[in-house]
Order: structure tokens, then sequence, then C-alpha cells
């Protein structure tokens, strides 16, 4: 165990064990080829065996850098500063259909970000609306109204479960048990303002035109909440032409980061999806355990949370919660140089996403119109990011809206280098995994917490369909990121350790595992039935390899799936 000021991190007692199997597993895969290529056969049974089993070792081999130093943490939030002393969050919250993503279960999302444990004079929310539907502006004003009232009361009665819908619900019982009288009649009070907004919210989503999607529009921002009493609220719909790629969600990410930039320009950023809502009030100060650490924190680009799910079944078949990733990989991963960045759940530090790596000083302000564009207002808020100067205080609300509209427009990022070398990366879909690969490629670590409490529930795929398409998406997004110009197998070994760098090559060629598979599943069953043998007899010495290498890997996926 390594304790430092604010955190603690815990190799786990698996690891000697672990690397013992690593040790073993590998002596018995070379025996396997040994026997193979000592006993080839030409044949297609023989050679399609063998392409199996070496497309199987290989991801293997990769995989064993999940399991080489594999750590847990914990935090100390009783040890952070006063709340005067924290630093400023903006948290971004995106969306973009109505109609896939309801108002309503996105203005809950909303309504626990502005509920956070967090200091409402350090805190803002900034929607993202990418469709620039109006039932979307509209229901941002609706729940922040709403807010207005029920963040005192959370606050009052020290309310864990904030968002609304989920306290309303069988799911926060245990929030209702042995509490007074007044509580009950304020609980109820806010229960008929909740549903009013949910009435108000559907009924105006019950014209289709309020459901539509603009795609060609200027960009539009609106300050909806700058009272002390609750967080700054901010509406942000970004500038969309036909005619210009708007790089789907990094490109909102980064219209993002220049809009909060103008406005509050946190420090620190809270990406969250409009399905995800925030579950445990005090992440924000568990993050902020590894940014204020003064061991640790000149190195953290970001503090990663796992993905967790409301709406799962027991069983959890297809498993949706991914244990795979975040019980196994993304904690492999942290004893190394971090986990990569997932698509929600996460705090970043805005100048690891700005200012290239760690140690470059401010080499980017000297030429920072060609990095960040034409924005002076824009450029002077970097500065104050990296305490050369403070921010301008002049400025009217007008004006800053002004240029907000500006940063946001669609061809602002043009001769930039936005996207490329600064913000969320485009080089593909998968915007936070190719981010989080690139921050540690200029040499960022990162932290991932997986607390007891989740602090962070959305909504699965509940149905084969569903899950087989969004597998599909991320697994053909990473077969791109292997043979792009940043694929893990070129550009990385450079710019990180050796076997941190597996874990991108892994990730990014895992969908291989399908031919290995298919060949296996197929071949075998096959040469049996004709008599034909592509595996050495029982009472043959390598055998015991095979039979080895199979148990094995059955004892591995039996004891992941039962975490």
């Amino acid at each position: 165990m390594t304790t430092f000021t604010l955190h603690k991190e815990t190799v786990q007692s698996c690891l000697p064990l672990s690397r013992l199997h690593i040790f073993f597993h590998f002596i018995c895969v070379l025996f396997l080829f040994y026997y193979r290529i000592n006993n080839f056969i030409i044949s297609y049974p023989w050679i399609l065996m063998t392409l199996a089993e070496l497309i199987l070792s290989v991801l293997w081999f990769f995989n064993q850098a999940y399991r080489w130093r594999p750590v847990s943490r914990s935090v100390m939030v009783e040890k952070l500063p006063a709340d005067e002393k924290l630093p400023g969050l903006d948290i971004f919250v995106c969306t973009i259909d109505p109609e896939k993503e309801p108002t309503v279960e996105v203005m809950n999302t909303v309504v626990s970000a502005i509920a956070m444990d967090y200091p409402s004079n350090k805190l803002s929310i900034y929607l993202s609306d990418d469709g620039a539907s109006a039932i979307t502006l509209f229901g941002i004003k609706e729940a922040t109204q709403f807010a207005k009232v029920w963040v005192p009361f959370c606050k009052k009665y020290g309310v864990k479960s904030r968002c609304p819908k989920v306290f309303f619900s069988p799911m926060a019982e245990d929030e209702h048990v042995l509490r007074t009288q007044e509580f009950e009649a304020e609980r109820d009070q806010i229960k008929v303002k909740y549903e009013k907004m949910e009435k108000n919210i559907e009924k105006f989503g019950s014209d289709p035109k309020n459901l539509r999607m603009v795609t060609d529009r200027p960009s539009r921002i609106e300050i909806i909440n700058e009272e002390p009493e609750i967080p700054r609220v901010v509406y942000v719909s970004r500038e969309r032409r036909p005619s210009l790629p708007h790089k789907f969600k990094g490109g909102a990410l980064n219209t993002l980061l220049r809009v909060s930039g103008l406005i509050s320009n946190g420090p620190y950023v809270l990406a969250v999806d409009c399905d995800m809502y925030c579950n445990d009030p005090s992440s924000a100060k568990q993050a902020m355990c590894f940014f204020l650490d003064p061991e640790t924190s000149k190195y953290i680009a970001f503090v990663q949370f796992p993905q967790m799910f409301h709406n799962l079944s027991k069983k959890d078949i297809y498993d949706n919660q991914s244990r795979t990733a975040f019980k196994t990989m993304w904690q492999g991963m942290d004893g190394l140089r971090g986990p990569g960045l997932s698509g929600t759940g996460n705090y970043l530090n805005r100048s690891a996403l700005l200012f290239g790596s760690p140690v470059q000083k401010d080499d980017y302000l000297l030429d920072a119109q060609n990095y960040f564009g034409k924005s002076t207002t824009y450029i002077e808020s970097l500065k104050a990011i990296r305490g050369q100067q403070t921010i301008k205080k002049n400025l009217s609300k007008e004006e800053i809206l002004r240029e907000a509209q500006v940063v946001a427009s669609s061809s602002y990022e043009s001769n930039t280098k936005w996207g490329t070398e600064i913000g969320f990366s485009y080089g593909i879909l998968l915007e936070s995994t190719i981010t989080g690969y690139l921050l540690h490629s200029r040499g960022w670590k990162s932290a991932y917490l997986y607390p007891k409490t989740p602090c962070f529930l959305g909504c699965a795929p509940t149905d084969i369909k569903e899950g087989m398409l969004q597998l599909v998406k991320w697994l053909s997004e990473l077969c791109l990121f292997a043979v792009s110009k940043y694929s893990p197998f070129t550009y990385g070994f450079s710019r990180m350790s050796a076997i941190h760098n597996f874990t991108y090559c892994f990730m990014s060629i895992s969908s291989i595992y399908a031919i290995g598979f298919i060949l296996y599943g197929i071949v075998p069953q096959v040469c049996f039935l004709k008599g034909i043998p592509v595996f050495p007899k029982v009472k043959h010495i390598f055998n015991q390899f095979f039979l080895h290498i199979f148990q094995i890997a059955i004892v591995v996926m039996l004891r992941i799936f039962t975490l």
C-alpha cells in the first residue's frame, strides 16, 4: 500500500498468483507452438488451427498487461481543504435527439449535477444541445426553476439520492425512513413541483415541432441561472452547417471547453452522458483528492469512475455492465500509468486538454491564435488558467455571450489545432478513447476510482439488438484506431512504456477474437467428424499443454464474471 496525502493506492493481493499464472501459461503457449511447428502438416485444417492459436496467443499476450500490476484506490475526502478553497468545476452534459434521449431523463441528469455536494459559487453546469430542439431549451429552464427548491432541500436534510426521479422512486426507499414530519411535509411539496415540471415538459413535447432537430442553425448560448443559491446553468447550442463537419460529440465537447473558458473557466471539468445521473453527490470531492494531492497532482490528467447501470437484470447475461473493462482492465491500467478515458463519468484537468505535456510550459501560448483560434478574449482566459494573468472582470455579460457565440461557430476551428493537438481528439468517433490515449502518450497520468457507492448510474441496453449495435460501433471504431496514424503499434511505443502501450494494443485489435473463436468453434468439430487429427493424442505429453491452456482460460473468465 502506498499512502499519499489525500488518497491511498493498494496493489491487489492476487498479484503474485497472477504473475505466476502468466509465467506458466506463457511456457505452455511456447510448447503449443513448438508442437505445431515440429509436427506441421500442409493442410487447411492444420493451417487454420495454427492461425487461430496465433491470434488468440497474441491477444492473450497483450491482455496480460492488465494483470501485471492491478491496483485499487481509496480517497480521504475529510482531508480536503475547506469549501471556499476548492477550485472551480465545470460540468458538461451532452444531448442531441430528444426522441432517443427523453428530455425528462436529461433534465434529471442536469438537476442531479446542479445538486452536487460542491460549493455553488465554484460549480457551473453546461448543457450542450446538438439538436437545437425547442424542448431541450424549455426543459432546462424548467429544470433550473425546480432546482432552486430541490438543492436547498437536499442540503438541509442531507439527501444522498439527488436525482429527483430516483429520490421519488422505490430505488431510494432508505432516504425516507426515520424522517421527521417536517421532512415529509417538505418532501411532498417538492414532489408536487417535480411532477409539475415533468408534466410541463411532456406537454411541451407533445407538439412534434418542439421535438424537431435543427441541423442548419447559428450558435445560441444562454445563461439560464446566475443567482447564488444554486450553481450557474448555461445552455449551449453550437452552430452547425451542412457544408461543414461537426465532428460529433468530440466537436460538442470542444465547443463547451471554449464557451466555459469564457464564462466560468473552471480548472477542472466533468463530462457526463445525458442518461447517466450523478448518484453520489460527493464524487467531485473524491476526484479532487487526486487533483489536489501535492504528490500526484502535477501529472494527473483525469480521474475515471466506472460506468454503472440501474436497469440491469441480476444475471446480466449480455454483460452490459462491462465487468471485463471496469473490474479488470481499468484496474490493471491504473497500476501502470492510469486507465483509459471512458465516454462518461470522468473528471478532467482542463490544462491537460489544452497545453500538451505536463512538463511543457506555455509553448502553445506563444503562437496562441494558430493553436486556439482568433478569439483574443478566449486566449486571455487560457493565460488565466496558466496563472499568467487574472481574468478580466470588465467585460459585460452581453460581451461575453457575443464572444461565446464566436467560439461556438462552425468555422472557428478552421486552421487551428483543435481536435488534433488540443482538446478532445477527432481521430476516431470514440473521442474519449483516443483522447485518453494521446494524453498518456504526452506524459500525463490518470487515476481510477471504484467506490462502493456508484458515483454515476445510467441506463444500459436491455436487449441483444441494442447491445450488439453498441458493441459493433465500439469495436469497429477501435479497429480504425489500430490502423490510424495514432495506432498504438506505431505511435505509442516511442511515447509511453511498452507494457502500458500493450493495453491499448489489446483494445484496438480485440475484435479479431472473433476470427480465433470461429475457427476454433468450427474446424476441430468438422475434422473430428471426418477423422482428421488436429490435436495431439490424449496420452501424448503435449496434450497436457493444450488442456492446461483451456482450463486456465475457463477459470480466468469465471473469475471475471463472478466479481
